[in-house]
């Protein structure tokens, strides 16, 4: 037990609640408690999580409300300026039409990451998982597929957001090189592929808004499929281990 409990303290210290140290082998009461130590385990990386997700949907509200208030004056002073017969065809016209497209491209910027807070709010009906899975792999017939769902396991949820976090992770996927999805249920739909494995240092980070290893990456996909899910009483966690043949997994469940 004390093994245990110095293992759980190392992995708490690193920020790993997904940790769960088998029970085999145990006493009763020993048994019941490392259960019990398990189950927090995951109910504090849940909790965190949700806390994270509200941390930076304040935070992206008030930086968008604060770029919003700078930039609108400085394009609507330049756009009047490029107007006049006065700076027409001078020497100032090409400074301030760079910075009247400076502050156009900023405010569009701001408005594109607006949607990490302005989600509409979620409509909760039983989503029949099989189908609903189907329906999603046919979207990418280059993939191969392996789903194993029950034909009567259902989620409750908002059928067009979840849609949205699954083409998320599978879009993902295959950029990172996956050939093969899986997807399978056992009270939690676990999504993985074969694709390159994520290293553990940007691991900690991929639900940060806007953090992305991509060129051309925005980074606010995962970080807004996190967010859709938090607001339907769901979660959305990278799974420390991989299922077995696979690189990567995802795992969606209830919080409740």
């Amino acid at each position: 037990l004390r093994d245990r409990a110095l293992l759980m303290r190392e992995g708490i210290r690193h920020r790993d609640f997904m940790f769960r140290l088998p029970t085999r082998g145990l006493l009763f009461g020993e048994r019941a408690l490392q259960q019990t130590l398990n189950d927090m385990g995951q109910e504090i990386e849940k909790l965190i999580a949700r806390n994270e997700v509200e941390a930076w949907q304040r935070l992206t509200r008030v930086l968008t409300h604060e770029i919003m208030n700078a930039t609108a004056p400085i394009q609507v002073v330049s756009q009047a300026y490029l107007q006049s017969p006065q700076i027409k065809g001078s020497p100032y016209e090409e400074g301030i039409r760079a910075i009247y497209d400076t502050s156009r491209g900023l405010a569009a910027f701001v408005e594109s990451y607006c949607k990490l807070t302005c989600f509409q709010e979620p409509q909760l009906g039983d989503v029949s998982l099989l189908p609903f899975c189907q329906s999603v792999a046919a979207l990418y017939p280059h993939l191969a597929w392996h789903v194993e769902v029950s034909p009567d396991a259902t989620l409750r949820a908002d059928a067009a957001m979840l849609r949205q976090v699954l083409i998320n992770l599978v879009k993902n996927a295959a950029e990172a090189g996956a050939a093969t999805i899986d997807l399978r249920w056992d009270g939690r739909l676990y999504v993985s592929n074969d694709g390159h494995a994520i290293p553990d240092d940007v691991a900690r980070e991929i639900f940060v808004p806007f953090f992305t290893t991509k060129a051309a990456g925005s980074g606010i996909g995962l970080s807004m499929s996190r967010q859709m899910l938090v607001r339907q009483g769901l979660s959305l966690m990278l799974r420390e281990r991989p299922l077995s043949g696979y690189n990567v997994t995802f795992v969606i469940e209830s919080e409740t």
